[in-house]
């Protein structure tokens, strides 16, 4: 079943106190590249770095009080560990947080500066869940998914919300594509408040689950995830693909070569930092130019937890 506009609404509403309302930001060099009109949702200013702190905030906040006490945990490599460990802070929530042992060390740190409460784990997804499972049975906690739970679905798409209040006349919103909470958040947003606004996704050619999913209408696996966006490595769920499904118009695909480009077009020009999961939805944009050419482009710019110490260009 999909969400209804006053499901959105009521997540927008119990969101909005918490975050920032995140600039939107354009680039007169950018459109002349692309042949487009870009608007930037800038989601990389947002708290922790990034727009998981929306779902966050909208799952936790509905907890009953008897969950509340007994706190939530979650595996991630980082974005969404960030977010719960801030979101169950200003809610007053204790957060569990499993991360494997490769997570990068700035996430690491802000998990741990927001208050998250740390165990490693082997960098297998079994072993995250594994280790995720025996804290929720140990403490009672309540588990929350980053991106298959419907909560923290239209927590993402409130980020979609304000674009679309902001700028009515988009034509087309990109979004990268991991887990599916955010694409699928945004095709809601879209739904009742786009003007008939067409959403894509955004995927890395070595982990296009998403792509193959949709063209065989069923979720499908990455056997690899040897890609730069390392916030794009985990497939889709069975609570967001369904929505994505029915409301998400494509996926295009990328090189990581074409991931890097873009990243490296963005801090020079914008002066803003983004991390590479950021950058797919612009290298989507960059590659098909020519099928978006002077049309209105609106692209969440997801994040920007960067490596310093390791950068790809």
């Amino acid at each position: 079943m999909i969400p209804t506009k006053i499901d959105i609404e009521a997540s927008y509403s119990r969101v909005q106190p918490f975050v920032h309302r995140t600039p939107i930001l354009t680039s007169t060099l950018i459109n002349e590249i692309t042949g487009t009109i870009v608007y930037f949702k800038c989601e990389n200013l947002q708290k922790t770095g990034a727009f998981k702190i929306r779902g966050a905030i909208n799952a936790i906040h509905q907890l009953s009080k008897k969950q509340k006490k007994a706190g939530v945990v979650t595996h991630s490599s980082g974005n969404f560990a960030q977010a719960v460990s801030l979101a169950a802070k200003q809610l007053g929530v204790k957060a569990y947080i499993v991360m494997p042992s490769n997570s990068p060390k700035i996430k690491i740190d802000a998990v741990k500066k927001y208050g998250g409460i740390i165990t490693f784990s082997e960098t297998t997804v079994i072993s995250r869940e594994m280790l995720a499972k025996q804290i929720q049975q140990k403490t009672g906690a309540t588990f929350l998914h980053s991106s298959n739970n419907i909560n923290v679905i239209l927590g993402q798409g409130t980020a979609a919300v304000e674009f679309f209040e902001d700028h009515t006349e988009l034509d087309f919103v990109i979004t990268p594509v991991g887990g599916g909470g955010l694409i699928a958040g945004t095709a809601l947003a879209a739904k009742y408040y786009g003007n008939n606004c067409k959403v894509i996704g955004g995927e890395p050619f070595v982990a296009d689950d998403a792509y193959r999913s949709l063209i065989s209408g069923k979720i499908e696996n990455n056997t690899n995830t040897n890609t730069i966006a390392d916030g794009l490595k985990t497939q889709l769920g069975d609570i967001n693909f369904p929505i994505i499904k029915e409301l998400v118009d494509e996926i295009i695909r990328v090189k990581e070569s074409e991931i890097i480009d873009a990243m490296k077009l963005f801090w020079e020009r914008m002066k803003i930092i983004i991390e590479p999961s950021s950058a797919v939805p612009f290298a989507a944009l960059i590659r098909n130019k020519d099928r978006f050419k002077n049309k209105n482009i609106g692209i969440i710019i997801t994040g920007g937890n960067v490596d310093l110490s390791h950068l790809p260009f």
